[in-house]
């Protein structure tokens, strides 16, 4: 060792640290990924109408109040959908309240419509309609029957998601919030069909 040069100079420490500084900056990258702890901090607001289908109106021959006209000269009228079910969200792995209704359109298609949600951000959430009872072990989702309904449009509000044609509602019993990196549920709703 050269007598000049201090014992506890920064480029004599043993070589093995650069290598650990390096692992431990690649794991906190890896970890904001993978968390993206600041979603803890976000939020989406989205505020969409309940779905309404147009349906051919019966021509009233007092003020025809109420119709309008559709491009090929037919009158129509929105209608209401028909409830099918209601539950209100439970907790799961974060604080989630609002209410799911599934709904059905004279023209015969379906939807999940979340009113008044509030729950937080996170990555990679989707909002899933599933065979296994709301509440409980998260883990079971995946074990079931579900139907993916797509990306969560916003963490607070109301919203609408259309159910595909081919998803048999019989036996479906709840509405999740799901985390597909985490595999958790954020919240989920009993809606028994």
């Amino acid at each position: 060792m050269n007598p000049e040069t201090p014992r506890n100079a920064p480029w004599s420490r043993p070589l093995v640290l650069w290598p650990v500084t390096g692992l431990v900056l690649v794991l906190f990258a890896a970890g904001l990924w993978a968390f993206q702890p600041w979603r803890l901090f976000t939020s989406q607001t989205v505020e969409e109408a309940p779905p309404a289908a147009l349906v051919p109106a019966e021509p009233d021959a007092s003020d025809g109040a109420g119709a309008t006209t559709a491009e090929a000269g037919e009158p129509v009228e929105e209608t209401e959908p028909v409830v099918l079910a209601e539950g209100e969200f439970l907790t799961q792995e974060h604080e989630t309240t609002g209410t799911v209704s599934v709904l059905e359109l004279p023209d015969g298609s379906r939807h999940v419509r979340l009113t008044d949600l509030a729950t937080s951000d996170g990555p990679d959430l989707y909002v899933w309609i599933t065979d296994q009872e709301a509440g409980g072990d998260w883990g079971k989702y995946r074990d079931g029957r579900y139907a993916d309904l797509g990306d969560l449009k916003g963490t607070r509000g109301s919203a609408n998601y259309e159910i595909p044609d081919d998803v048999d509602l019989d036996g479906m019993t709840s509405v999740v919030i799901w985390c597909n990196r985490f595999s958790v549920a954020f919240g989920s709703a009993p809606v028994s069909l």
